[in-house]
């Protein structure tokens, strides 16, 4: 394991403050407004169905509209992630959430008449989805190396914050008009955004970088770590995002379900993901990063290339996405046990920030993939295929080049 000499990162060392600079206290926090901050940022996916019969979008224009939150939150990480590690999550946590609410707001009031508005809304919405980038070193600097795996695994729980949204927005929406979920949702952002400003505190200790922000991009871009999590992270937590954000309409497309039953079943396969995401993290501090990588991206492989036949839903694709959906949260909370084990303390922000961008535009590209696929062949069948050789591709890359890195640095593979 590669020597950590930072002590503010210790719960030991920060046991003698009051609750609220508790280590556990902070993830909590943390946790919550990243699933607030991932439940506005999903706002648009479960309307997908909805505003392509209302607008008469194609299905590309139905794909590019829920995909572009994707590519803006993601893109967005790194210069967030960046600016958390020189001013810290205290800072940066209230900042995001409160800068949310106004495309929530404009989406709800104003946004959803055209798809012009609605592309325009969708892109400041994609400041939700750079919380993830403050998270992540903000709980890193306060836990020990051996428990930063499961630490940042619970955090990542927090993109169930997408399974708020899928569960609820459809169903507010027929029940109480378009702006329900828009309103509700901005005055959840704006309760934690206060909540955080007066409870979150950052690790004792903390080590705030001088470099220019140029500079600090960088030195982090020629950190091996960063573009190996990043590829990993790509597929991972990609293929998450992209059937996130991306299954409602496949369910109704390829199967005839109804836009409620195919939301919930998004759902499901949203929670699965979310309860592995910790469990990944936690078996990444008992057997090594490497090893649940390799494991959940050889069940991605197997569960794409049986779902690209279009099994019947009932039982063999129902095992077949909730198997991909357990693998693929798996997978996204041991990459970040990767990171947090060989990132420099000082640069976990900016490399999160950079794989986490990674993975988000992971999930931009398939969904764009899978609608111009489907419109040019009516099947979804090469689509899937494609994720099966890229997971495979990913897990030849884990288990060499990665598992050799991991070793270098004295880390269990």
């Amino acid at each position: 394991m590669r020597p950590d000499t930072t002590t503010a990162t210790s719960p030991r060392a920060a046991g003698h403050l009051s609750p609220v600079g508790h280590p556990w206290t902070m993830l909590t926090l943390a946790t919550l407004g990243f699933a607030v901050n991932f439940w506005a940022w999903a706002l648009l996916s479960p309307l997908g169905p909805r505003f392509k019969e209302t607008l008469d979008l194609s299905s590309f224009e139905q794909s590019l509209l829920v995909a572009v939150p994707v590519v803006v939150g993601s893109l967005g990480r790194i210069p967030v992630g960046a600016l958390t590690d020189r001013f810290g999550g205290r800072v940066m946590f209230p900042l995001v959430s409160a800068a949310t609410i106004v495309p929530v707001l404009y989406l709800g009031l104003f946004g959803h008449s055209s798809l012009i508005a609605l592309l325009v809304g969708g892109f400041f919405l994609g400041i939700g989805g750079t919380a993830f980038a403050v998270g992540v070193p903000f709980v890193n600097r306060w836990f020990p190396p051996e428990r930063r795996g499961m630490a940042i695994g619970v955090f990542g729980a927090g993109m169930g914050g997408t399974a708020i949204s899928a569960l609820t927005t459809v169903n507010l929406v027929d029940a109480h008009g378009m702006a329900n979920p828009f309103l509700i949702t901005a005055a959840a952002l704006a309760v934690y955004a206060v909540v955080a400003a007066v409870l979150l505190r950052d690790a004792p200790g903390r080590t705030v970088p001088t470099e220019p922000l140029p500079r600090r991009l960088a030195d982090t871009a020629r950190l091996p770590v960063t573009w190996q999590a990043s590829a990993l992270y790509a597929v991972a937590f990609g293929g998450y995002v992209a059937f996130s954000v991306y299954l409602p309409t496949y369910l109704k497309t390829g199967y005839g379900l109804g836009q409620a039953d195919a939301a919930n079943r998004m759902a499901g396969f949203v929670l699965l993901a979310v309860a592995m995401r910790p469990v990944g993290g936690w078996l990444s501090d008992k057997v090594g990063s490497v090893r649940v990588l390799a494991a959940s991206l050889a069940v991605v492989v197997v569960g794409a290339a049986v779902q690209s036949a279009t099994p019947p839903l009932a039982p063999l694709g129902t095992v077949a996405f909730l198997a991909m959906a357990a693998a693929l949260g798996a997978g996204s909370g041991a990459t970040f046990a990767l990171v947090a084990l060989l990132a420099p303390a000082n640069k976990v922000g900016s490399v999160t920030g950079v794989v986490g961008a990674a993975g988000g535009l992971g999930g931009f590209i398939p969904p764009l993939v899978m609608g111009a696929i489907y419109s040019a062949s009516g099947s979804y069948a090469l689509g899937l295929l494609l994720l099966a050789l890229v997971s495979a591709a990913a897990l030849a890359f884990t288990v060499t080049r990665v598992r050799r890195a991991a070793a270098s640095q004295g880390t269990s593979p």
